[in-house]
């Protein structure tokens, strides 16, 4: 997929690569923008393919955020603008969504938007010129696309909050000592690949189960232990586990 403001790479390997590439306008969040990211997010789901999808941005930045002119632009009424908003946080939600698992390779700025986009990855890789940013209340706005959750989840309330309230910032080796990236690297999107190459070569049903578990924690215990049990299970009735145990058997 070649697109006015993104790409879409098929590799051989099962990865899958979506750059946002608007870099004149630092890969700002435009109606088209979300539009490409629904239609991106769509070809990925149907892919049967598709074993991981790395996201990056072209140029310094990965997204500077929402196009607030274009986003806010129009006097329309609060209802009419709370759909519209609604709208454009389904491009980057659509990536949330995605059963295989993802990965953000972090350049540059992450704002507002681009925040949410980043966070709406599975696992963040961050080079030492990342800045992840919730400057919505700097400007008068409330946080949106779900950065409130986000940022819980990823720094606990109390930085969280510390965070919305003062339009903060975590940097480089910060943001990943306080969990909103994995790991720091010159490039994040060579080492990106690297992990993405590894995890396309487990088997894929295993790679999207575990995942699936992950997000399951947060519905508590039960919930996770009684998809594990199945996902457990089935996992060992599949060639790639049974080899093993077989050949583990066969040294006893």
């Amino acid at each position: 997929m070649e697109g006015k403001t993104l790409r879409l790479e098929r590799r051989d390997d099962g990865v899958r690569v979506l750059t946002l590439d608007d870099p004149a306008r630092h890969n700002a969040l435009s109606f088209a923008m979300r539009d490409e990211l629904l239609e991106a997010a769509a070809l990925v789901k149907a892919d049967r393919e598709a074993r991981v999808l790395v996201v990056t941005g072209e140029g310094r930045s990965f997204c500077s955020g929402a196009d607030l002119n274009e986003l806010f632009g129009g006097d329309l009424p609060v209802g009419d603008l709370r759909e519209r908003l609604k709208g454009v946080y389904a491009g980057f939600l659509a990536l949330r969504e995605l059963e295989i698992p993802t990965i953000a390779a972090v350049r540059g700025h992450a704002i507002g938007a681009g925040l949410n986009l980043a966070m709406c990855c599975d696992i963040r890789l961050a080079s030492p010129t990342a800045k992840f940013s919730a400057t919505f209340a700097k400007i008068g706005l409330h946080p949106g696309g779900g950065a409130t959750y986000f940022l819980v989840q990823a720094l606990g309330k109390q930085r969280a909050l510390a965070m919305l309230l003062e339009g903060g910032t975590y940097a480089g080796e910060e943001a990943v000592r306080h969990g909103l990236a994995l790991s720091l690297h010159d490039d994040p999107l060579e080492e990106a690949l690297a992990m993405a190459a590894r995890v396309a070569a487990l088997p894929p049903e295993l790679a999207r189960d575990i995942k699936t578990a992950v997000g399951l924690t947060d519905d508590g215990l039960a919930a996770t232990v009684g998809f594990e049990a199945w996902a457990q299970a089935s996992s060992g009735t599949r060639p790639a586990a049974r080899a093993v145990l077989a050949a583990r058997a066969a040294k006893r």
